[in-house]
């Protein structure tokens, strides 16, 4: 396919909406700063809290590491504490921004919502398919304000939203077929176990997991590659692809989706144990097939009878995109994807919607459809075989073992309570 320049890029997109920032509603911000409270304060942590320092003011940090809880508190004149309930607890927060590994997003997340704290939470919302139900009652319950951070939605040059506008005004005619490639993982172990770091509380660092003894490879950037507190490339990579890949399909509410493939499910004692390699198809009802795979090149492949373009964070190619020099989108086209809303900052959604009260861009609802695909496809890896999915009823039709797999055992102590 052949590949956009930067030039005709900027004219094609210029061109589409070009009244976008007049067309879309103006930004409103509340009208004080926001108390924010972080949780977790990692790599990724601490990139989302500084995100979130420039709308608000962050008053308290949490990490089961004192050391990177020690480090962002004195950045930002902070508190410093170890268990996130004690952020919870206080009267005077009124956001938090969650970023841990990924078994402690939907606990900390309902908890949040719960003691009346509106939620910024890091990809996947979820470990299992029920926690996400759970989620999304609480959010309607609740009324509080809960973003995920699927950055793709709003952010990387608008690459992703005008790959949508594109599909929506039939630029490569009826879907075909969608590819979702995310990269591969990590293979590894079987890993030394070693003593706990004096600066981590191990038990809480494992929460809703099973006990285990310490291994330094479980633990912080490496947590992924294990299904006790991840989905692997499959929902970290995915969670970004497929939310936008569904997002242009337009998944519906009724209807069975078919889910079979293959990948390499690792089987390694006290090592990595979620698949590297994988190629799934999620077939929806109509027959679109939704293609989920490893492949060399991250990003989304739209193939319809007319046409057909890739889209990443570096770019968005083909010649259905070359042709908008001269045809480009009509007038408001991003920005209608985009809820008649100014894109382009993630976090600043979350904090116009704390302000609105209305639904952020990348809502819990949305959500959890996506991560459950997702959640499914890595059953499927496990079981060996094909699963059915009732998308009214959110459940796996004719395999109990599989339907019994949509929630998990939690640790006594952790365990998620809405």
């Amino acid at each position: 396919m052949s590949r956009l320049s930067r030039r005709s890029f900027t004219s094609a997109l210029a061109a589409a909406p070009a009244a976008l920032a007049a067309a879309a509603n103006p930004v409103v911000l509340p009208d004080e700063r926001v108390r924010i409270g972080a949780i977790g304060v990692g790599g990724r942590g601490r990139g989302i809290t500084q995100n979130a320092a420039r709308y608000g003011d962050v008053v308290a940090v949490a990490d089961v590491d004192s050391q990177r809880a020690g480090v962002s508190a004195e950045k930002y004149k902070a508190d410093a504490v170890e268990d996130y309930r004690t952020i919870l607890d206080r009267k005077d927060i009124d956001a938090v921004v969650i970023a841990t590994p990924d078994h402690w997003h939907s606990k900390i997340t309902i908890d949040a919502m719960l003691s009346g704290k509106d939620v910024y939470c890091e990809k996947p919302l979820t470990l299992t398919i029920d926690e996400g139900k759970q989620i999304c009652q609480v959010v309607q319950r609740s009324g509080r304000v809960c973003q995920v951070g699927t950055q793709q939605r709003s952010e990387f040059r608008l690459f992703f939203l005008q790959a949508i506008a594109m599909i929506r005004d039939g630029r490569i005619g009826q879907l075909r077929k969608v590819v979702a490639s995310t990269g591969g993982g990590q293979t590894g172990g079987p890993f030394k176990t070693a003593a706990v770091p004096g600066h981590l509380n191990w038990d809480m660092w494992l929460g809703q997991a099973p006990k285990v003894p310490y291994t330094p490879e479980r633990c912080h950037v490496n947590f992924r590659w294990w299904r006790e507190y991840a989905g692997g490339q499959m929902t970290d990579w995915g969670a970004h692809h497929v939310d936008i890949a569904l997002w242009a399909i337009g998944i519906p509410e009724k209807g069975q989706m078919k889910i079979s493939g293959k990948g390499d499910v690792l089987q390694v004692a006290n090592g990595y144990n979620m698949p590297a390699q994988f190629d799934v198809t999620c077939t929806m009802p109509n027959g679109l097939p939704l293609q989920l795979v490893t492949g060399q090149r991250q990003g989304i492949l739209f193939e319809g009878d007319k046409g057909r373009f890739f889209v990443n964070r570096g770019g968005i190619y083909g010649a259905p995109v070359d042709a908008l020099k001269d045809s480009p989108l009509p007038e408001n086209a991003i920005s209608d994807v985009y809820g008649g809303r100014q894109p382009g900052d993630h976090m600043r959604n979350f904090f116009e919607s704390i302000a609105s009260r209305k639904q952020p861009i990348s809502d819990v609802f949305s959500h959890h459809r996506a991560v459950s695909v997702l959640h499914l496809a890595n059953l499927c890896l496990l079981l060996g075989r094909e699963l059915t999915w009732d998308l009214a009823t959110e459940q796996i039709v004719g395999d109990k073992d599989a339907q019994q797999q949509q929630s998990r055992e939690q640790r006594k102590g952790y365990e998620i309570t809405v």
